[in-house]
């Protein structure tokens, strides 16, 4: 997602630095942002809702309040709306839609210096990255307690930047080799013990690697080595398709497609509906045939809502002009 929204960005917002001039760029920036985080609080108070909704009615034994960190906004009402609306309390489930503001309103101070130099940009987006490790550089996602946010963009904003340099054309990508694809494949393939919790945590050395090398692995800043980790995947992907791309525009992958340029609605409703999966779950029991039915459902609800969205996009009630 934060990869696939730096090089759609570059795509989008690019040209129109380029076009319109700095100033208008930024603007068309800050509308973005702003879009964002209306989306944000708006998600915020439909699931507080499902929350409070599932602890009425289901009976599950499960406080879905407590279990994302809600209990803050319906004890300490007022104080809670204020820290939310100011980005100063994130809870759990909301990190992804935060951090993509911040690294989207970092986009016109790199457009500003890639004017002088796209390498100083480059230097300047890793210079950020390295400060997170450096100064402990975070961004507070509680109140009343110190809790940063899960997703730190001042890391992952390294791999935002990664999307939209290679979007923007600044950046090549390294062209298809064998030796290049064997080398991806083998560590993406032995990532995996050290991936898997119950592989590694029963085999002392793996254990006691997966330790050593935590920093390097860590998700709330972006361990190196995920961020090589997810370049292999693409790579791979790259070689899988190459000279095969005209499978990505056939029936079968329309829907994707259809999701793809939908991304932030069907991002929202998926959001939503993950955690209602989760409830219908809690319900029927957790087994392996009642999960894949609620994924399945899942991924119609989702396409439909892509096409739902698309179909008022296109404004079917407009009248085609008269001739």
């Amino acid at each position: 997602f934060v990869f696939v929204s730096g090089y759609a960005a570059a795509i989008a917002f690019s040209r129109i630095f380029r076009r319109a001039g700095f100033w208008l760029g930024t603007a068309r920036i800050v509308k973005r942002v702003t879009e964002l985080y209306a989306c944000n609080l708006g998600l915020f108070f439909i699931i507080a809702a499902l929350c409070e909704t599932g602890n009425r009615l289901l009976g599950t034994g499960v406080d879905y309040i407590d279990l994302l960190n809600l209990s803050f906004f319906f004890q300490e009402t007022g104080e809670a709306l204020l820290a939310l609306f100011s980005l100063r309390w994130v809870p759990n489930y909301f990190d992804i839609l935060t951090m993509y503001m911040v690294v989207l309103a970092m986009l016109p101070l790199v457009m500003v210096i890639a004017r002088w130099r796209k390498a100083a940009a480059a230097a300047a987006c890793i210079m950020l990255y390295l400060a997170v490790y450096l100064f402990k550089l975070e961004l507070p996602a509680e109140v009343s307690f110190d809790r940063p946010c899960f997703l730190n963009p001042f890391a992952w904003q390294f791999l935002f930047y990664s999307g939209f340099f290679l979007g923007a054309g600044w950046v090549k990508s390294p062209p298809i080799r064998t030796w290049l694809t064997i080398a991806c494949a083998a560590f993406v393939v032995l990532s995996i013990p050290l991936s898997h919790w119950p592989t590694y945590s029963r085999v002392a050395w793996l254990d006691h690697l997966r330790t050593v090398i935590e920093p390097l692995v860590a998700k709330t800043d972006l361990g190196l080595l995920r961020w090589v980790h997810f370049l292999c995947l693409a790579y791979l992907s790259v070689a899988v398709f190459k000279g095969r791309e005209h499978r990505l525009h056939g029936r079968w992958a329309a829907a994707i497609v259809l999701s793809g340029q939908q991304a932030l609605p069907v991002f929202l409703v998926g959001i939503a509906m993950s955690f209602m999966g989760g409830m219908a779950l809690d319900v029927w029991g957790r087994n392996i045939p009642k999960t894949i039915v609620v994924n399945a459902i899942g991924i119609v609800l989702l396409a439909a809502a892509a096409t739902v969205v698309a179909w008022f996009k296109s404004q079917p009630w407009r009248l085609p002009a008269k001739s």
